[in-house]
């Protein structure tokens, strides 16, 4: 999606829905039947013990976390481009700026210490998993407290540097908060825990996007026009408050069963098994498609990431208004991202993960050349509908088939660390290039803009179609 919901996109996350849908259901791994949450794969539940499932407290668990970890990301990168545009600021910056979510890309460096390090005192009243989401929660306010507090027009640095302490707090919870599901469930149940964290990840991004907006032209003082940073301030403190959401639900849940880890004998045995055997288990079980595997994870979202960051400044470029682009793109976009995934869901079953995960990378390029059309258009809401629709509806195909994908990969006994090196893969190129995206729109325009980020989905293309190869060859698709 090139609209500033496809930001959290796992087609990733990653944000994507960093970690939605997770390593918990990949029944191939070969760690996988050894899980010591003890359910067998292979017996069948009635279907109301199936629906039952969803209204389990661990479910309903993971649907408040999933709010919890969906909050942050718009804040940090999206929503903050649209409130720094306004306030004047130039489209290189913005686009610079952008690499405060390369927090995100880097999470798997201090993600084996989030998997295995004690955190004194959360540790010892709340458990591993639980102090740390504490933790990382209790950061993620503090930063957007901070967001909240100092104005764009004074200076970036104090902003800047909020953000990032924000940016590293979500990055961090998203890691906590993989591992956290994936042990708290038998792993016939992960399926309706990753929906229910799908669910409370884009309530959130509806929240984060539409809402912060709307609180945002509510505070304003009318017939005064331009930025008003006062108002600006009052949506994101409402934000930080509701990160609350998820503190409470911390508190209120029960430490996931500790899985029994054999003590490495000295320094050095720790670091081998905590910062170097994870990535090493992955290329033992992957040989040379490793590499392969690893360059698709790292381009498949770069069209929809690089086309996103300049997303709201073009928004406010074209005219529209906070209630509009609230309405269309944050409320509508992400219902359609929805109904996307659903169908992506269904294809996947149907046809098969990279068959899917194929269509999604055509649809993803060809989406941003409908935003090429849009910038000849003007302030054209009906326009701006029909585009949204149609992109959101790509992403939401590409999301399910790229999730599926993920969750094959990782193997449980190193459940944060894997998935956290997944989901940084797929957003560190792609970031970094996204940094030039305002320097490059100054330079040539919107509509060259769009068409370039939608020729950078051909080189996806190729490794998808290698990479379904591979995976026909050694008999898992």
């Amino acid at each position: 999606m090139a609209s500033p919901t496809r930001l959290d996109s796992p087609r990733g996350a990653g944000r994507s829905a960093p970690g939605a849908g997770g390593a918990a259901v990949d029944a191939a791994s070969p760690s996988r039947l050894d899980s010591p949450q003890g359910d067998s794969e292979d017996r069948k539940l009635p279907w109301r013990d199936t629906l039952k499932v969803y209204l389990e407290p661990a479910t309903l668990r993971m649907l408040a976390l999933g709010f919890s970890a969906g909050l942050p990301l718009l804040l940090v990168l999206g929503t903050l481009s649209f409130r720094l545009r306004e306030a004047g600021v130039d489209r290189a910056t913005i686009g610079f700026l952008s690499w405060v979510g390369l927090a995100y890309a880097f999470k798997w460096v201090w993600a084996p210490l989030v998997d295995r390090l004690p955190l004194p005192p959360l540790t010892t009243l709340l458990g591993r998993r639980r102090g740390w989401l504490l933790f990382a929660q209790g950061l993620v306010v503090a930063g957007l407290v901070g967001m909240a507090l100092n104005d764009p027009r004074d200076g970036l640095h104090p902003l800047v540097w909020c953000a990032l302490l924000a940016a590293f707090g979500s990055a961090t919870q998203d890691i906590a908060l993989d591992a956290f599901r994936i042990e708290s469930a038998a792993t016939r149940k992960q399926a309706a825990l990753a929906a229910a964290y799908q669910t409370g990840y884009r309530l959130a991004m509806i929240w984060a996007g539409a809402g912060v907006l709307w609180v945002a032209a509510w505070a304003e003082v009318s017939d005064t026009g331009g930025y008003q940073n006062a108002a600006w301030r009052t949506a994101y403190l409402v934000m930080a408050a509701s990160m609350s959401v998820g503190v409470l639900t911390v508190l209120l849940s029960p430490e996931p069963e500790r899985r029994s880890l054999a003590a490495p004998k000295g320094a050095v045995a720790w670091l081998q098994s905590v910062l170097i055997e994870p990535f090493a288990d992955f290329i033992r079980r992957y040989k040379w498609q490793a590499a392969l595997i690893l360059s698709l994870i790292a381009v498949y979202r770069i069209s929809d990431v690089v086309m996103g960051i300049m997303a709201n400044p073009f928004y406010v470029d074209m005219g529209f208004t906070k209630d509009e682009v609230a309405t269309v793109s944050k409320i509508f976009g992400v219902i359609m991202t929805l109904v996307g995934a659903f169908v992506g869901g269904v294809l996947s079953m149907r046809f098969g993960v990279m068959r899917v995960l194929m269509l999604g990378a055509v649809l993803s390029a060809a989406s941003n050349l409908l935003f090429a059309w849009l910038a000849t258009r003007g302030h054209d809401l009906s326009a701006l509908v029909a585009v949204v629709s149609a992109d959101n509806l790509a992403g939401g195909i590409a999301s399910a088939a790229f999730i599926a994908y993920l969750s094959s990969l990782t193997n449980i006994n190193y459940s944060a660390t894997q998935y956290a090196l997944f989901s940084s893969m797929m957003l560190l190129l792609p970031k970094f290039i996204a940094g030039y995206s305002g320097v490059f729109v100054d330079r040539f325009g919107y509509i060259n803009f769009f068409t370039a980020t939608a020729l950078l989905g051909v080189p996806v293309l190729v490794l998808v179609a290698l990479a379904s190869r591979a995976r026909k060859t050694a008999g898992n698709d």
